[in-house]
């Protein structure tokens, strides 16, 4: 990939909002939830005009635009003045299918919004990046579910703990009897003590 300014691995764990372009849309979305993962976030995905003021408004968080292309010019309008006058806004991961220069030239998207976001660009296209990508995937993958079988053990760890405190599942041990019942006096043979 040619630098244009950021490198693809700090675009994923920066708060710099970016265009994506290349790949499959389910590859552009893997990208979108593994930088929300990296923020401790949900994803948010807009693929409707009107979801997007609402989601626009979040103070924080990551916003994935599947294929901005398909929105109207003035919903793109929405994302530029949300990139240039909010201050605390969510990270913003614009999709597109195909180039980002291809649609610019269809004029599906808007020349405005691809000067302010043409820093901040990847291109799943780039060699060796795709598979670069699906073995940190494959990692990260690997390490949440480690951390999910972890976690499951140490609650029913906790669990098992919480039910031996409880007073209802106390086994009482009652004391030992000195000698047999008939042995001591005045005990019947059969007498509850």
């Amino acid at each position: 990939m040619a630098l244009r300014g950021y490198r693809e691995e700090d675009l994923v764990s920066n708060r710099a909002s970016l265009i994506i372009h290349g790949g499959t849309e389910d590859e552009r979305r893997a990208w979108a939830e593994e930088a929300a993962r990296n923020f401790g976030v949900p994803l948010t995905e807009v693929r409707q005009p009107q979801e997007l003021a609402g989601a626009l408004r979040q103070p924080n968080g990551v916003l994935f635009i599947a294929d901005v292309a398909k929105l109207p010019l003035d919903a793109q309008g929405l994302i530029l003045r949300c990139l240039q006058m909010q201050e605390e806004r969510p990270k913003v991961v614009v999709g597109v299918s195909g180039t980002a220069m291809a649609a610019l030239t269809r004029g599906t998207l808007r020349e405005d919004l691809h000067y302010r976001l043409n820093q901040a660009q990847v291109d799943l296209q780039t060699d060796g990046l795709r598979d670069a990508l699906k073995r940190r995937w494959a990692q990260q993958a690997e390490q949440l579910a480690a951390r999910a079988a972890a976690l499951k053990a140490a609650e029913e760890k906790e669990r098992a703990a919480a039910v031996a405190r409880r007073p209802g599942s106390v086994t009482r041990i009652l004391p030992k009897r000195k000698g047999p019942a008939s042995a001591r006096k005045g005990a019947p043979r059969n007498a509850v003590r």
